[in-house]
């Protein structure tokens, strides 16, 4: 071995990045930080002579220096049926996927949270600055927990009972859409399927579902089934509906896992859908896609809805002011096969 050989090899530091790139220490580390705004011209000539000298951040010195993690975390009470179910493509993944991508812009990082048996002790054990909360309970423990400890937060959907900053889903145009789909396709009677869970989501589209049944003479049917066994509760709660002789015409069933089990009944009683029950459920998922026929949902535009969640906790992270309600995009149906007869994807 020579003695060049034996030379360690000198490890390039910030100093060195901001030589190359012609700027202070201070902004290289602002720049990689995402702790203050960089200009676009001069986050570029960081990156290539972070990119040409291989520089690598020393994470651990950094977190020592600013007592940042640099980690933020996206966790839900819902249980796994609901969440994500069998293909793991759900409702929660959905908003994780796009809310990595936002939190990856901003020079941090996103830990997924599954639903888990004791949520509080799992958090507790979990470093990072913030957290968004997906449609949390009312007076829900966990986000009481994360408040109590100083932790920020940010919840997708009203969190009742709770001073948490949140982006405001519409549950009610939700409803009313749905609502008035079911009846301009012409359906008279039909029940709603909700989750028993206090969540705004269920306690809203009740709410509006018997306002409006109501309001035109239709005899409400509220059927509130547990969210663990979504898919397996509501096609037992139709199979009886259908064996009792009851008359429906359409199904109002919000969470699309439960939307499954209505589909998976409604089959095995050789009910024709859409001509004799319709279906129509909230979230346009795999669920909704893939299901035969496939089922009406609505757009919640959750990939926005996750962009702005993350920004509106990284300014809080980063004390740039907090915004209390973040806007979420307006709500559109997503009409298909199990309730429009005859309908064709490209048919408009």
């Amino acid at each position: 071995m020579t003695e060049a050989s034996k030379k360690p090899i000198k490890r390039v530091t910030v100093v060195d990045v901001a030589r190359a790139a012609g700027v202070s220490p201070g902004t290289v580390s602002n720049s990689i930080s995402g702790k203050r705004k960089v200009d676009h011209q001069t986050q570029r000539r960081i990156q290539k002579a972070v990119e040409n000298l291989k520089y690598h951040p020393n994470l651990a010195a950094r977190r020592m220096r600013t007592g940042r993690t640099n980690t933020i975390a996206i966790y839900s009470s819902m249980p796994v049926a609901v969440a994500a179910g069998a293909s793991k493509l759900g409702f929660l993944m959905e908003i994780a996927a796009s809310a990595a991508i936002a939190a990856l812009e901003a020079n941090m990082s996103l830990v997924l949270v599954p639903p888990v048996d004791d949520p509080i002790a799992t958090l507790k054990n979990i470093s990072m600055d913030g957290i968004i909360v997906v449609e949390p309970e009312t007076d829900d423990p966990v986000l009481e927990m994360l408040q109590n400890v100083g932790v920020p937060t940010v919840s997708v959907g009203k969190p009742m009972g709770s001073p948490s900053a949140y982006v405001d889903l519409d549950y009610r145009l939700m409803a009313e859409i749905l609502f008035d789909h079911l009846r301009e396709t012409g359906a008279k009677t039909f029940p709603l399927i909700v989750g028993k869970s206090s969540r705004q989501s269920n306690l809203v589209f009740q709410e509006v579902y018997q306002r409006k049944a109501a309001n035109i003479g239709m005899a409400a049917q509220v059927i509130a089934l547990p969210e663990q066994s979504a898919e397996d509760s509501a096609a037992a709660a139709i199979s009886k509906l259908l064996k009792e002789g009851s008359h429906l015409d359409a199904v109002l069933v919000p969470i699309d896992a439960m939307a499954t089990g209505v589909m998976r009944a409604l089959k095995a009683h050789h009910v024709k859908i859409p001509d004799e029950v319709r279906v129509a459920t909230r979230y346009d998922g795999v669920r909704a896609r893939t299901e035969v026929p496939a089922i009406t949902a609505v757009d919640l535009g959750l990939d926005i809805v996750a962009k702005t969640a993350t920004e509106v906790l990284i300014g809080i992270i980063n004390d740039r002011g907090t915004v209390s309600v973040a806007g979420a995009p307006i709500p559109k149906i997503v009409p298909r096969a199990s309730s429009v007869n005859g309908y064709r994807p490209n048919s408009n």
